[in-house]
């Protein structure tokens, strides 16, 4: 079985909440790393996402991070609350 990783930054505008994490995360760059795997069997390369990770600050320790697991409905929520903010705020 095959697997492999990607890793991307996302940057929040405002500070938001991801499902699963307890705590407010401050605007920033994140790093979002995602595990896929390859599905055998078929006639053409395809992959099924197997865990999504944010590496985010830990609570309580400064200049240290932890990376936590997230489901990738709940980051492509907070990203979509994150572009609402930004919308919200320029319009008069």
């Amino acid at each position: 079985m095959s697997i492999r990783s990607r890793r991307e930054t996302i940057t929040f505008n405002h500070p938001f909440r991801i499902r699963g994490i307890d705590r407010m995360l401050p605007a920033g760059a994140y790093e979002v790393i995602t595990d896929e795997e390859m599905i055998e069997g078929l006639s053409f390369a395809s992959w099924r996402r197997i865990a999504t990770m944010i590496t985010v600050p830990a609570e309580g320790a400064r200049g240290v991070t932890e990376m936590l697991s997230i489901g990738s409905v709940d980051l492509a929520d907070a990203q979509a609350k994150d572009a609402q903010a930004a919308d919200a705020s320029v319009t008069p």
